[in-house]
């Protein structure tokens, strides 16, 4: 086998090309005969996702060289857009400093410009892929405050699957109210799904509005007070292993 090279791709098929095994045959033979790991599991599947910044690739019994994949805890404020780029409003990636914005850095998924929270941004294309699809029912949970009462009928109405005006039902998801007043409320509200304006849409159809929304965890990564809105730090250790646990 070739000197081991930095990974070029996420697929653990195109690691292999990048790694200079030779041919797809032979790329293929490595994987159907066991000669390829992932934190010390055996992986068969050329379709798997993998990060050598992140996993204990072995090749053969080569281990590949370290090329980590970027990512941002972010804060985002009201009035920034989750967007790689706009030509009215501040995006997310603004807030990174250009020295420590590498090409192709970009958010999974997107919060409206009226609500504030927290933001992935990577440079993983499939993971952020991943974190999106319906499939993986990727837990978030937003801070919300409304403008009537939450009554105690409002949890059960949120278990139950809300159902939209359109006729769209919505997952089961939890409700816990931290506050109820005539004008005035707050609750917290975890689901596992993203449609459009969800959030919004749900307390419409239980007949409140909206008017502060914060989205406080995401994919199991928690927005800590102490990250001030604009601010942006890398993942902790911790909260890479988090990561890791989607990269299937």
């Amino acid at each position: 086998m070739h000197l081991l090279r930095v990974l070029c791709q996420v697929r653990l098929d195109k690691l292999l090309e990048c790694q200079g095994v030779g041919s797809k045959k032979r790329a293929k033979r490595l994987l159907q005969t066991g000669q390829v790991s992932i934190d010390g599991e055996i992986v068969r599947q050329g379709s798997r996702n993998c990060d050598s910044g992140l996993q204990a690739i072995r090749i053969a019994g080569q281990l590949v060289k370290e090329h980590a994949e970027t990512y941002y805890l972010v804060h985002k404020p009201i009035g920034v857009v989750t967007a790689v780029s706009d030509s009215q409003h501040p995006t997310v990636i603004d807030l990174v400093a250009p020295e420590e914005r590498p090409e192709g850095l970009y958010p999974v998924g997107r919060l409206d410009r009226d609500t504030a929270g927290l933001v992935l941004l990577t440079t993983n294309g499939p993971l952020g892929f991943q974190l999106l699809h319906p499939r993986y029912h990727v837990t978030k949970t937003y801070l919300v405050t409304v403008n009537g009462p939450l009554l105690a009928d409002a949890p059960d109405f949120f278990a139950s699957g809300v159902r939209f005006h359109d006729g769209t039902v919505c997952q089961p998801a939890q409700l816990e109210i931290l506050s109820s007043q005539p004008f005035s409320s707050q609750a917290r509200v975890t689901l596992k799904e993203g449609k459009f304006h969800q959030v919004k849409k749900m307390f419409l159809a239980y007949g409140v509005k909206v008017t502060g929304l914060t989205r406080t965890a995401f994919a199991g990564l928690v927005l800590e007070d102490s990250l001030q809105a604009g601010a942006y730090r890398p993942l902790t250790a911790s909260e890479q292993a988090v990561i890791k646990t989607f990269l299937k």
